[in-house]
């Protein structure tokens, strides 16, 4: 059964048609990635499945409910993760705290900041360090760590709202290749421990093909294949739109 569903989404900016009827659905547990060119509707897609934008047709169903054109706080709170392809923590914020934060807010519990997050009890923030190997860097300021490192900071935040669907764009961006497969690997391996269904964008076809399930290629706004990673590659169009005659991108 599937845990995210979308039917039909359309959205127009002007005369420029965006996304052009994409349908897609996502199960528990699952990797799904969604992937095509530059100015293919990806990011567009994205934002209305968040609720930053509102499709002007279609329907988005998590867990059966329909979230189409809610606001993007009631979607959070109805178990969407999301990590952005610029990552955005607290610098000045240890490791620990920006996850305290988070689990804060899911807790609706951010009224209590005036008190010093020291005097929160760690064991919840510290365990979901754990999981995405942080626990040792958790006292350190976020301004100071590596690239690599802030991500999983980042999907440790995104973790913290026990999301049943968790959204990531470009999560691998601006990353070192061994760094990039160990992310997604991770998150892969979560996912499927927990069964959150993941959606993601991304550029690196070694991530995409090393760890979707399936994919779901657009082209000018269009749902152009869709399939497993050994028959999207196959795919004659794919090949001649996204991923080249030898089937690189």
């Amino acid at each position: 059964m599937s845990l995210l569903r979308v039917e039909g989404l359309h959205k127009s900016f002007g005369g420029v048609k965006a996304v052009q009827g994409v349908s897609l659905a996502v199960a528990a547990g699952e990797l799904l990635a969604l992937i095509g060119p530059n100015g293919a509707g990806k990011s567009t897609c994205f934002n209305m499945l968040n609720g930053q934008i509102r499709p002007d047709a279609g329907r988005v169903t998590l867990a059966g409910q329909d979230i189409t054109g809610l606001a993007p706080r009631a979607i959070w709170r109805l178990g969407v993760g999301r990590t952005f392809q610029i990552t955005a923590t607290f610098a000045s914020l240890s490791v620990l705290e920006n996850v305290q934060m988070a689990l804060l807010s899911h807790q609706r519990r951010l009224m209590r900041l005036w008190a010093p997050l020291s005097a929160e009890d760690p064991t919840p923030a510290l365990a979901l360090l754990e999981r995405l190997g942080m626990a040792e860097q958790a006292a350190r300021p976020c301004g100071v760590l590596a690239y690599g490192d802030l991500k999983r900071v980042e999907l440790a935040i995104a973790l913290a709202n026990n999301p049943r669907l968790l959204l990531m764009d470009e999560p691998t961006a601006g990353m070192a290749p061994a760094e990039r497969v160990a992310l997604m690997a991770l998150t892969a391996r979560i996912a499927r421990e927990s069964g959150i269904a993941v959606l993601f964008t991304e550029h690196d076809m070694d991530v995409v093909f090393t760890h979707a399930d399936r994919l779901l290629v657009l082209d000018r706004g269009r749902m152009l294949a869709e399939g497993s990673p050994e028959d999207v590659r196959a795919n004659p169009a794919v090949r001649e739109v996204y991923l080249g005659h030898e089937g690189r991108h």
